[in-house]
Order: C-alpha cells, then structure tokens, then sequence
C-alpha cells in the first residue's frame, strides 16, 4: 500500500552538516517532505568524513548514510555569485530551509532569515545552535559531547564512585533536530491559517536542559540540592531502590520502581524485608542495592523474571543487539529497511519510527552524493532553458 504522507509536496532546503539538522531533514523527509541539501562542491557536508568506525559505505561514512538518506543533493559555492543566484531562486520556491552554522556565518552570506523573508515570506526558516544567538558562550563550538559536559547531564550517569559519565549517544544533536522539527511543524501549521512563514530557534544546550527538567525543576526548588547518584548500579540519581541493572549468573536484570518488600518476598531475599518504610528505600538506596546485588548474583536471569514477570513486577532482561535483533519482538516491529545509492550500493538502516493511518513511513532511497541533483534541479529551477 501507498500512503499518502503528510508532507508531500513541501520542499526543505537543508544547509545543515553533522548530525543536528541532517537529522531534523531526515525526519521531515520521513514525513514525505522533498528535502534537497546544498552542499559545498569541494567534500559536502563535513559528515561524510565523520566515522563512528572504520566502516564507510560507497565512499562516505555510515553516519552520513543513516542520517542523510532520502534526500537529493545540490552541490554550490556559496562565495560565487551565479552558485549564489541559483540557490537564491530555491530559497524562493522552498517552504522550509535549515541551517545549523555558528551564529555570523549566514549574516556573512547574505542568507539569514531576514534577508530571505523578504524573498520569500512563506519561508519557515529553521536553524541550530550551539548556545543560542546571545550570550558569553555563543561562539564556543557546538559539539555534543562538550554541550554533555556544560549541561550538567554527566553527572546524573554512572556510580557515585565515578567521575561524571558522558551519555554514549549524540543525545544533544538528536534532541535539538527533534525539537528542531516541532517548531518547524508548528509554523508550517500557523502558516496554514496565516499564510506567513517564520524563524524556528533551537540550541543544543536547550535542547539539553529541557531533557533534564524533571530533575532540574526538582533542584530548583529543593534547595539547590545536588543529584546523588547510587553507589551501587545507579540508573537513576533521583530514583529509589532498587533501581538498577544488576549481574545474574548468566546476565543482567533490570528493576525499575517497585516495592522493595515485595522484591524481597518475590526473590526469597529476607534481608531487604527489614526496610518497609519507602522512605527508607532511598536513604538505604545502596544498602539495599547491595544486598540485592549480591543476591541476584545467584541465579541466572531467566530464573528471576519467572518469579517477577508472573507478579507484574517491574523488571526485564536486558539484551544485547545480537539477542535483541533475534528476538520475534523485534522483528514484529519491522524496523530495518533496505536502502539503495544511485550507484548501486545496498544496506540496511532502521526505519522511521512513525506510523501514519498504521502504515509504516518507508523508502529504498539512499543518501545523495555530493552535487548529485545538480543538473536535475537548475533543470527544474530555469524551467529546461
């Protein structure tokens, strides 16, 4: 089946590189949208040569394939006056254009969403930041990792033992393309009712805060009071025992909240049947965690969830991928799909994760290589002349 996707018929025009607002065109193009990038002629979209390994697929890295497929390529100079008019002409078609560059740098060529609403006042401009427009730490560079370590995020991972603990994902890139998309949504929705585009704004560090305002509100109004993580498996600073992934004798188990008193009667573990206060379950947190640590230890992981799973109590196995893409579960979902380069190369990506009317959003389309659409789209642009 066919679906109509919500998109179809918008054209994004993506300036973005890296991970940030590749990842907000990915979703858009998902979504149906027709999502052209403008790359220098001279490498692209510094993504292709970012590798998360040694592993590249029809010249550029995986990472640039996963989060840039489905989507055309159109290489220009924006230095050069006629790569420039060609890209002016796109911008007057285009209903939405993204760009991630420090803050300056489109002011410098001329394409800041000023100057390109009075080309096209329907545009929804979207753009990404390090750390906003404003500010003592506008120019610093907007790398994840360093936006991790600025956001205070590191110190909710890991052990109280351990230094502060970076998430193992480019979570602050993601977060910021989603939110990236939200705003962009909603104004192409204002624009429905209006007819008038407008500015989205998003920075990875406010993009990483909002992750954390859960834990962030509860400091801002207990007194300022510091996140103490668990001494033993801390999954979560705020959160009681036995919260936590703990070694079995063939694995792991996870426990999420719960009672300690009925884990302690579901595992035969008396010990933890001395705490029956729930308060006790977080001033005890790692005493507990111990006692259970070392209980855990002494079955394997199947034999403790055919004691809680049958209870509903909350806990699970926890898999590896290997395990995982074996698993009927995972394979119910359907989310790999096959993507095909213009030259012929295949591989396998996961799909997006949306459902539209219960149809899966798919395409076999890879990513571009660099300038790849050029003659197709300046054919579009000068109607064939």
């Amino acid at each position: 089946m066919n679906i109509h996707k919500p998109l179809e018929g918008l054209l994004v025009l993506d300036f973005s590189q890296f991970l940030s607002g590749p990842s907000a065109s990915l979703r858009l193009a998902d979504l149906g949208a027709r999502v052209i990038k403008i790359e220098r002629p001279d490498g692209g979209d510094l993504c292709r040569r970012l590798y998360i390994s040694n592993m590249e697929l029809d010249g550029d890295s995986t990472l640039f394939h996963s989060i840039n497929r489905n989507k055309e390529s159109v290489s220009a100079n924006l230095k050069n006056s006629d790569d420039l008019a060609f890209v002016r002409s796109l911008i007057e078609q285009a209903d939405v254009m993204i760009q991630n560059f420090r803050p300056g740098v489109m002011e410098k060529l001329g394409l800041h969403y000023e100057a390109v609403k009075a080309w096209n006042p329907r545009l929804v401009y979207g753009e990404i930041t390090g750390y906003g427009k404003t500010g003592p730490w506008r120019r610093k560079p907007g790398q994840d990792l360093l936006v991790q370590s600025l956001s205070g995020l590191p110190w909710l991972n890991g052990d109280a033992g351990q230094p502060p603990v970076p998430f193992g994902l480019a979570i602050a890139d993601m977060y910021a393309g989603a939110h990236l998309v939200q705003g962009i949504l909603a104004c192409l929705v204002r624009r429905g009712v209006t007819g008038e585009g407008g500015l989205v704004e998003v920075s990875l560090l406010e993009s990483l805060l909002d992750f954390q305002f859960e834990v962030l509100t509860t400091h801002l109004n207990d007194g300022g009071q510091l996140p103490q993580r668990s001494g033993i498996n801390n999954a979560h600073a705020y959160l009681a025992a036995p919260y936590g992934i703990y070694a079995t004798a063939d694995g792991y188990i996870a426990l999420a909240m719960g009672s300690v008193t009925e884990l302690g009667r579901l595992l035969g573990c008396d010990s933890i049947l001395a705490y029956p206060d729930p308060k006790t379950w977080f001033t005890e947190r790692d005493t507990i965690k111990a006692i259970l640590r070392d209980h855990l230890a002494g079955r394997t992981t199947a034999e403790w969830l055919s004691r809680l799973e049958p209870a509903d109590y909350w806990c699970s196995d926890v898999l590896t991928w290997p395990r995982l893409l074996e698993h009927e579960a995972f394979r119910s979902l359907h989310m790999t799909q096959s993507l095909r380069t213009s030259n012929g190369e295949q591989w396998t990506a996961i799909r997006c994760p949306i459902r539209i009317d219960g149809e899966l959003l798919l395409s076999g389309k890879g990513a571009p290589a660099i300038g790849e659409h050029n003659a197709k789209v300046k054919a579009e642009v000068t109607g064939g002349r």
